[in-house]
């Protein structure tokens, strides 16, 4: 099976009668996709973006760890696991250098689960490795993606 993703990306020149160098140029764009909510975007700061705006480094480590995300609750919806609490805090280290193209050379998930019953504290953690060979994004990367993952019960 297929499927096709859409979406449109809008810049305008702010400032059209300047001269047009790497530094003149503002970095701000929207991104629009039909039906939802248009993001206000930009590149990093450390690229001359504005830091207030998303940016495609915050979109890939978001794509990393909702994809990671949606999976494990999939997996654990099918073992019989409940989920009532899910948390990441991704990060990601992008590196850059003289004469080489910048890339991530690291990404490292840390959800943080709360589940109903500690008999299947367990299979909760074995349940992100599987879900990291399903994630979309994760097999679509050049890179390991780590978890460190913690789980907590509700009732023992």
């Amino acid at each position: 099976m297929q499927h096709t993703y859409q979406t449109n990306i809008k810049w305008q020149n702010t400032a059209p009668l300047k001269p047009f160098t790497y530094t003149s140029y503002s970095r701000n764009h929207s991104l629009h996709i039909d039906g939802k909510a248009d993001l206000l975007c930009s590149s990093d700061v450390v690229f001359r973006g504005d830091g207030s705006r998303y940016n495609p480094e915050d979109f890939l480590l978001a794509s990393v760890s909702s994809c990671h995300m949606l999976w494990y609750l999939h997996l654990c919806a099918d073992n019989g696991i409940t989920v009532v609490d899910y948390n990441d805090t991704a990060t990601g280290v992008l590196q850059t250098g003289a004469n080489q193209p910048g890339k991530f050379v690291a990404i490292t998930l840390h959800p943080n689960v709360t589940i109903t019953e500690a008999a299947h504290i367990q299979l909760a953690h074995e349940l992100h490795h599987k879900a990291n060979t399903h994630c979309f994004i994760a097999n679509t990367l050049n890179l390991e993606i780590k978890h460190i993952v913690t789980i907590n019960a509700l009732t023992k």
